[in-house]
């Protein structure tokens, strides 16, 4: 594994097996953080932005892809190399995940028909797409990210965390098709419902119910619950209940809050309900938890 720390940014690579690596880059200055790196065309790349914004350069600047918060892009081309030339914005964390095509077909070689470009008629085109990432996918990023680990298991562990990535990542619903939900396409309701989620995040102490929430964001409480379900990939509530659990257990790794300050801070009144929410979703207590660290 190579790691740096520039400042307040850091950049590791782990190597997970040959023709298959994890980029971790975190740019928490203020200055933009630029990566670079050959890569070829026997490989495909996936890269998520859990935090701020990157700039993908192409062709020596003539062409830019940007990936905001929340946001994946999938790259493979087997007629050219695709370097990385990587900006990422101050206050930005990315992880990329690339490995050969080879290892690739090798993870889905029973359902290759399940991967739109896996087909016969496909698997030589190029492929770009860029889309939004569940909670569930940015729970994995942060501890892909944070996770503070022995080095002599750190390989295996992010290995382990990459696999449950890609599997969620290609874990796409039946019905997820974007005519039957015609609301999604209107960028105005896009952006109400992504207002949404910053509101319940910014007020997850005391979040407005939603009502509340349809009534502030000017959306009916159908296509808020509908878009918000189809956008995030989970329900208002269970989304804010997977983002204060997430919160609540960076706070705990600091060092620098008690179980009840934590509590507290993500809306629990008392420290016993704070525990058995942390628990239901970890599986631990949050003593346990900081324990195992």
């Amino acid at each position: 594994m190579n790691k740096k720390n520039v400042a307040n940014g850091s950049f590791a690579e782990v190597l997970l097996e040959e023709g298959f690596f994890v980029l971790k880059i975190k740019n928490d200055t203020a200055q933009i953080q630029k990566i670079s790196r050959e890569i070829d065309n026997s490989f495909i790349q996936f890269h998520f932005c859990l935090k701020g914004n990157a700039k993908f350069i192409f062709n020596e600047g003539r062409y830019a892809l940007e990936v905001k918060e929340e946001n994946s892009l999938l790259l493979y081309n087997p007629q050219t190399d695709l370097p990385l030339n990587l900006e990422l914005l101050p206050n930005s964390w990315l992880v990329s995940v690339v490995m050969t095509i080879r290892k690739f077909h090798s993870l889905f070689s029973k359902e290759a028909d399940y991967i739109p470009f896996l087909s016969e008629g496909n698997k030589d085109k190029k492929y770009y797409t860029q889309e939004g990432f569940s909670p569930a996918i940015a729970v994995i990023l942060s501890q892909v990210l944070n996770y503070n680990l022995h080095p002599s298991i750190k390989a295996l562990y992010t290995k382990g965390k990459i696999y449950e990535l890609i599997s969620l990542y290609f874990n796409k619903s039946d019905d997820a098709d974007i005519e039957q939900c015609p609301f999604l396409v209107d960028e105005d309701n896009v952006r109400r419902i992504r207002q949404a989620k910053e509101i319940i995040i910014a007020r997850m102490a005391e979040p407005p119910t939603l009502s509340e929430l349809s009534d502030e964001i000017g959306l009916s409480l159908k296509k808020l619950k509908e878009g918000f379900k189809q956008i995030y990939g989970d329900s208002v509530f269970s989304f804010l209940f997977d983002y204060k659990m997430e919160y609540a257990r960076r706070m705990l790794e600091s060092g620098q809050h008690n179980v009840n300050e934590v509590g507290l801070k993500v809306g629990y009144s008392t420290a016993s309900h704070f525990i058995a929410a942390f628990k239901k979703k970890y599986g631990t207590t949050p003593k346990k938890y900081l324990m195992a660290l």
